[in-house]
This record gives structure tokens, sequence and C-alpha cells, in this order.
């Protein structure tokens, strides 16, 4: 029979071997929503005061939740306004790939693992879901759906992909 110790240990390994997915599920959100899925993730990590984050610690300060909410904000406004560049264009996109892996690094790391791995799972899952729902909004569009129909939806998946990363036991419950 396992002892209590065993049992944490193995509790550990398979919460940091989930990581990646989290990481995936976030960095496809960070691929929508560049601002809102690293405001989540400040909020999550606040919550999680023995993450061992290392040097994104910072992620986890009232200060950085607080300003990464209002850009998530502003974002959510800005994105329906016919102004706004295209996801796909280089900057938005860049700015995307570095909030997926930001988002990432900050998941593997709260769960023990290695926040490279999650930058690179962040970041590519980023650019994907970048590409993916910017085809996925225009043909929606095209179909004739509102653009702001398909803007607020859109926001409502960024909301449900957060919750699947960011839902999982973090790493404080553990042991």
């Amino acid at each position: 029979m396992p002892t209590p110790r065993a049992k944490a240990a193995h509790a550990r390994a398979a919460y940091t071997q989930a990581a990646p997915v989290q990481a995936a599920l976030i960095g496809v959100a960070a691929g929508m929503r560049a601002a809102v899925a690293p405001a989540l993730v400040a909020h999550h990590v606040r919550r999680s005061p023995h993450a061992p984050l290392g040097r994104l610690g910072w992620l986890g300060s009232r200060r950085a939740a607080g300003a990464l909410t209002l850009a998530a904000a502003g974002e959510l406004v800005g994105d329906k306004l016919p102004a706004t560049p295209d996801r796909t264009d280089l900057g938005p996109l860049v700015g995307r790939a570095l909030s997926g892996a930001l988002c990432g690094a900050a998941l593997c790391r709260a769960a023990g693992g290695r926040g490279a791995r999650g930058a690179l799972v962040g970041a590519v899952s980023a650019l994907g879901g970048a590409w993916a729902f910017f085809h996925l909004r225009r043909a929606l569009t095209a179909a004739g759906v509102p653009d702001l129909a398909a803007a607020l939806a859109e926001d409502g998946l960024v909301l449900a992909l957060a919750e699947a990363a960011l839902g999982a036991p973090r790493s404080d419950r553990v042991g």
C-alpha cells in the first residue's frame, strides 16, 4: 500500500506532466486574446503563493495582476473596433506568441516543471490559435454571422480555454 508521501509524489508528477497541456490551452487563448490570457494567469498564480515561479514571480504580484487586467479590458473592447489590426499582422502576431510563451512558462513553472518547455508550447499554440481563429472568425462573418457576435463568441471561448487550462489543481494543493 503506497505511503502518503508516495501518493503526494505521484500526484505532483501527474500535475507536472499535465502542465504542457495547460500551456497549450492557454497558448491558444493567448493567440485569440493576447492580454486576456496573461491577466487570467496572473490571477491564477496570485492564488498560488507557494508556486515555484522563479524569475516569473512578478506575475503573481497585485500590481501585475491589476495592470494585466486593465490591458485585458482594453483588448476586449478594442477587438470589436473596425480600426483594430488583424491578429495575423506581424506586430500583433509576435505579441500573441510572446503572451503565449509567458503564460505557458508560468504554468509549467508553477507546476514544478521547466519554464522553457512551457514557453515553447505556449508560443507555438498561440501562433496556431491566432491563425485558426482569425480564419474561423472571417469564415463566420462571410457566412453572415455579425462580426460582433463572432467576437463575443470568441471571447467566451477564450474564457472556456482559460478555465480548462487553469482549472486543474494548483501545485499548492498537491501533497
